[in-house]
C-alpha cells in the first residue's frame, strides 16, 4: 500500500479538493455534450461530484463529474466493464452508460481545476440494501446476484490501472505498516488475521480462477425492490474493481452478512444463493474463511488509519467499523470444515 501525501492532489483522489460545479453549468454541459435538456439536483459524494439529472421527459439519469485527481485510465476501465456487461450479460442490473452525441462513453471538461471527466448513466430505482430489513431470503438473492455479476465479468479483458488498490485482499499484508493505528483492544486480533493470511499466501497464490471482480459488493452498492426487499434490482459503484482470485469477491460480499445474531443462517443462505449460479473449487472453499477474516481486518485497519489522517471525515470513514468488528468476532474461529457444516452444498464442490 502506498500512502499518498494529503497535499499531493494528483496522487490521492479520495482527499483531492476541487471547485464545485454549479447546477447551471452542469445542465449546460449535459445539453452541449449529450443534447439533452432538463434539471439537475446535487447528491452527496466523497470522491466525485454526483448529480441527479432529470430529462425534460422526466427520465432520470446519474451525472458524474470526476475530481481532477482521478486517473482517466481508471474511469476507462470502469466504462469498459459496464459496456462489456451490457453486451455479455444484459440481465445483470447495472447502470448503462449513455454515449455522448459523438458516440463516446465520456467527455472531458476543461475547468479551472484542470481536466475533469464527465459521464452520464441510467438511473436505477431501488432501495439500498443497508436501509432494508436483513433476511435469509435477501442474503440468498444477493449471493446469486454476485455470482451472476461475476459470470458476466468473467471474460472482460480490461485491466486496472497500474498500482495497488488499498482495498484489494491480495495486498492484505501491506496493512502491517499501519497496524499501530488500530486501538489496542483490537490490534492483537487484527495482527493475528494478518499472520493467518501470510501462512495461507502460498495457497492463495496458487488459486487458478482469476478475473476482474467487483470487489465492493456491500449493502451500500446493492439496490433492492422497495416493494419486495429481497429482490435485487441494481448493482452500483465499480470503482474498486481489480483483477484477483474469484473467491476474493465472495469474501468481500460475505463479510457484510456476519454482524447479526443469525449470521450463520445468513451465511448459509448467501452461499447457497451464490452456488445456485456458480460452483466453487475445493481450494477456494478452503480459503474462504481466512479471506473473509482478512477483509474484515482490512476494514478495521483502514478505517482506524484513515480516520486518524482525516478526522474531519471520521463519521463517514467509520460507518462500517462496528459491524466489521462484530463480524470478525463472530467468525474468529470459523474453519473450512465449520463452513461446510453451515452450507452442506459446499461439500459437493
Amino acid at each position: 500500500m502506498t500512502e499518498p501525501s494529503p497535499t499531493a492532489k494528483k496522487a490521492d483522489s479520495m482527499s483531492a479538493t476541487w471547485s464545485a460545479t454549479s447546477l447551471a453549468d452542469a445542465e449546460a454541459a449535459v445539453k452541449q455534450v449529450y443534447g439533452m435538456g432538463g434539471t439537475i439536483r446535487r447528491f452527496s459524494s466523497e470522491r466525485d461530484e454526483t448529480f441527479l439529472f432529470t430529462r425534460s421527459d422526466e427520465t432520470d439519469f446519474i451525472l458524474k463529474i470526476a475530481n481532477p485527481a482521478e486517473d482517466p485510465a481508471a474511469l476507462e476501465f470502469q466504462d469498459g466493464a459496464l459496456l462489456h456487461l451490457e453486451a455479455a450479460a444484459p440481465a445483470v442490473p447495472v447502470p448503462r452508460l449513455i454515449l455522448t452525441k459523438s458516440g463516446e462513453p465520456s467527455h472531458t471538461l476543461s475547468t479551472a481545476d484542470g481536466p475533469r471527466i464527465m459521464r452520464l448513466l441510467t438511473f436505477l430505482r431501488g432501495e439500498l440494501q443497508y436501509r432494508t430489513p436483513a433476511s435469509e431470503a435477501q442474503s440468498r438473492n444477493v449471493g446469486r446476484a454476485l455470482a451472476e455479476l461475476g459470470l458476466g465479468l468473467e471474460n472482460y479483458d480490461g485491466r486496472p490501472p497500474a498500482g495497488k488498490l488499498m482495498w484489494d485482499i491480495s495486498h492484505t499484508l501491506d496493512l502491517t505498516a499501519v497496524l499501530d493505528h488500530v486501538a489496542p483492544e483490537r490490534r492483537a486480533q487484527a495482527k493475528a488475521v494478518l499472520a493467518e493470511f501470510e501462512r495461507a499466501l502460498p495457497a492463495i497464490t496458487n488459486l487458478k480462477r482469476r478475473q476482474i471482480i467487483h470487489n465492493d459488493f456491500n449493502p451500500h452498492n446493492v439496490l433492492l425492490d422497495p416493494a419486495a426487499p429481497t429482490a435485487v434490482v441494481g448493482i452500483i459503484d465499480f470503482g474498486d474493481m481489480v483483477h484477483a482470485p474469484l473467491i476474493n469477491d465472495l469474501a468481500v460480499a460475505l463479510s457484510y452478512h456476519l454482524a447479526t445474531e443469525n449470521w450463520a443462517a445468513r451465511t448459509s443462505s448467501f452461499l447457497e444463493g451464490f452456488l445456485s449460479a456458480r460452483a466453487l473449487d475445493p481450494a477456494e472453499i478452503e480459503l474462504l474463511p481466512v479471506l473473509t477474516r482478512s477483509r474484515l481486518a482490512m476494514s478495521l485497519i483502514i478505517a482506524e488509519w484513515r480516520s486518524a489522517r482525516f478526522p474531519e471525515n471520521r463519521d463517514y470513514i467509520l460507518r462500517n467499523h462496528a459491524t466489521a468488528w462484530r463480524g470478525l468476532q463472530n467468525i474468529s474461529d470459523l474453519t473450512p470444515a465449520g463452513l461446510k457444516r453451515l452450507v452442506p452444498n459446499l461439500s459437493e464442490a
